[in-house]
Parts: structure tokens; sequence; C-alpha cells
């Protein structure tokens, strides 16, 4: 099912989102609605606050646009590790449409999650699968690309 995103300034999204606590059904069903909901927004991202659902639950499939997909499923996810080397991209989000905006980031990140079926997972990332990973789990803890924008200035 397709849900309608979230759109700046809506308080909601600077709400910081909470654990799931065990992975059911209903968090495989969301996962399902987030994915389905991304890919109709045409995003490479979605975290579930982004659909008003304030649950540490991410979607994200960086290749699908170049006819590769490849989605990851996220429950609970958090950064255990990043580079000290940084990187600035361009980055886009579905929250704040039609505004660019570059993000200074770590190159590479190391992200602690639950997949689909509740099972710890560990994946590390660099480039745009690192960036994409920061950015959503950004959204979980409330914050949006304006609010990096403003820490680097």
């Amino acid at each position: 099912m397709i849900h309608p995103i979230v759109i700046h300034p809506d308080p909601v999204l600077h709400d910081i989102s909470t654990p799931v606590p065990q992975v059911t059904e209903a968090t495989r069903t969301l996962l399902d609605d987030m994915l389905e909901t991304m890919y109709d927004a045409q995003g490479r991202g979605l975290a579930a606050v982004q659909i008003g659902v304030l649950q540490r639950v991410v979607v994200v499939d960086i290749d699908w646009k170049d006819g590769a997909s490849n989605p990851l499923l996220l429950v609970n996810p958090e950064i255990v590790w990043s580079s000290d080397t940084m990187a600035k991209r361009e980055e886009l989000c579905l929250s704040i449409p039609n505004v660019p905006t570059e993000v200074n980031r770590p190159d590479r990140v190391r992200v602690r999650y639950l997949d689909r079926m509740g099972a710890p997972q560990e994946i590390d990332a660099d480039g745009m699968l690192a960036m994409v990973l920061q950015h959503e789990v950004d959204h979980l803890n409330g914050l949006l690309i304006l609010d990096r924008l403003e820490e680097q200035k």
C-alpha cells in the first residue's frame, strides 16, 4: 500500500522514532508498504517517520533506478562505526521535494540492524549507500538535511 509522504515543515519529521521491540508480521507489512511508497515516489531511501510512523524502520534501494533493484530492509538500524574521511554529496529528500542540498558526511559507515525476519545483520557501506543510510538514520533521530546544512555553516 502506498502511503502519502510527510512534507517539511511538518513537526513529526523532528520527532525521534522508537525502537521496534520485535519484528512481527505488522513490521514486515510496514517494510513492504514503505518499499512500495519509496519506489512510487522515485526515492532511494525512506524512513518510517516520512510516512508518519515513529518506528525505527528504513528501506533503501540505491540501484533500482538503474534497473538493478536490490532492496535493503532495516529495522532498528544504528551506525556503529564511521570513517574519519568525509565526502560532500548532493542529497535529495522525499520530505523536502526539489531542494538539493550538499551535505558533508563520513564516506564509509558500518550499520547494525535487524532484517525482515528479525535476524541481526551488519553492513559496511561506502559511496552512495553510505550517504543514503546516514540520511535515513538521521530521519529516525529527527534530523533533516536542512539541519545538517545549518550544522555545517
